[in-house]
């Protein structure tokens, strides 16, 4: 028991400093791509460890609260809403993890966008203005294509080497 709990809190922690590095990698060598609406965050495509094992929920929500924490430029509600969007994402990932569409995870891949949309997006709205509608606009095509193309990348790499299950087995 306490080799499954040990090996779940390393496993959520190292997809936590993953996120958080990665973040701050992209925004010191593409300044603003990780930050503002129409944000791309590369480090995002690791939310498709959330099919594989349950300690990505919340090693993302703190890999992104880390980052958001350690951004000089975050927003103050973006420790709690961005940090909550990935949280919530990542569960329905996970939740979702079973339902393919042609052995695709298509529901579970819109999860991030849905629920930073609806978040990040309304935090935006809040903070620079231009209207929800927009701001969650802005996000979900973001998300979408971080999803779609480098995480699709990242879901089939490690699903067809069945590295999902010998790295997350336990």
């Amino acid at each position: 028991m306490n080799i499954s709990r040990t090996r779940y809190l390393t496993h959520a922690a190292v997809i936590a400093a993953l996120y958080a590095a990665l973040t701050h990698l992209q925004n010191l060598l593409l300044p603003g791509s990780a930050t503002w609406m129409i944000q791309m965050r590369l480090s995002e495509a690791l939310c498709v460890l959330a099919f594989f094992t349950p300690a990505a929920v919340p090693g993302l929500a703190v890999g992104c609260l880390v980052f958001n924490l350690t951004f000089s430029a975050a927003l103050p509600l973006d420790f709690l809403v961005g940090s909550l969007a990935t949280l919530l994402a990542a569960q329905g990932m996970w939740m979702t993890r079973n339902v393919t569409i042609r052995n695709y995870p298509l529901p579970g891949m819109v999860m991030p966008a849905l629920f930073n949309a609806l978040l990040v997006g309304w935090e935006l709205a809040v903070y620079v203005g231009g209207g929800f509608l927009i701001n969650a606009f802005y996000v979900a095509l973001g998300e979408l294509a971080v999803l779609l193309v480098p995480g699709s990348i990242v879901y089939f790499a490690l699903k067809r080497r069945d590295f999902g299950r010998t790295l997350f087995a336990g």
